[in-house]
């Protein structure tokens, strides 16, 4: 029970293709138990042995869920030949996996932001068809009121002419420099800013706070971040559930 391939174990880890990793294996740098393996097909129980590859030892993960305050001036990508991406504020354990962001925050948008490498939960959650809620909190440049309200209920019409599902908009301070709670079903390019500008008002300061019922640990800097705990973890997943 438990008992894997040890190529697939590996490459599950992000360290090669399984010609890759037969090569690796077949030169002696893998050992399982203290022993060096040779064969590529033995089968090993990845959570009871203890496995090493050029005498750095494995903690046997499939998946890694991160949850990351992102700060502005960095890209939710995995490689930028310009700038910072959100890849390079972690610590380099993670790289083997193979991570990447689930969805994308702009350059200048702060919060939450989820990375990890198990590709089918984030087309789950990122599927248009399960409209996912985001929720923002935003300074706005104009006097955020009432007809706002109802217009984002209503949804807005953006510059391409798309009309955006029903959004629910808080404000939780008006002025001449509004600040708001806005929470939108889908994630169309810049539409937290394209909406507001549809109202002739402009986002000067985002923040994503929550996915679905997942909410941003308070306890969490910009630029810090922490792997979600199986309560979380369950949290995330649940969004989908009740849509």
């Amino acid at each position: 029970m438990n008992k894997m391939r040890l190529d697939k174990i590996l490459g599950n880890m992000g360290y090669g293709s399984r010609k890759d990793l037969k090569k690796i294996i077949r030169q002696g740098a893998v050992k399982v138990d203290g022993e060096i393996i040779r064969k590529n097909s033995i089968h090993v129980n990845p959570y009871e042995s203890i496995i090493e590859i050029n005498g750095e030892k494995i903690e046997y993960r499939k998946y890694v869920y991160i949850m990351m305050n992102k700060p502005q001036g960095v890209i939710s990508a995995t490689y930028d030949n310009i700038h910072k991406t959100v890849i390079d504020l972690l610590d380099e354990k993670y790289l083997p996996f193979n991570i990447f962001p689930m969805g994308r925050l702009d350059i200048d948008t702060e919060g939450l932001l989820i990375i990890t490498n198990d590709g089918k939960l984030a087309h789950e959650i990122l599927s248009p068809k399960k409209h996912i809620t985001k929720t923002y909190y935003a300074n706005i440049k104009g006097f955020v009121d009432e007809e706002d309200i109802k217009a984002f209920k209503k949804g807005i019409i953006l510059d391409d002419g798309y009309k955006t599902l029903p959004a629910e908009l808080k404000i939780i301070e008006g002025g001449d420099v509004s600040t708001v709670e806005l929470t939108i079903y889908e994630g169309k390019f810049h539409q937290v800013k394209r909406m507001f500008k549809s109202r002739n008002k402009k986002v000067i300061y985002l923040k994503r706070i929550a996915m679905g019922k997942l909410k941003l640990d308070g306890k969490l800097d910009l630029g810090e971040y922490k792997e979600l705990n199986d309560e979380e973890l369950e949290v995330l997943k649940s969004s989908m559930l009740t849509l």
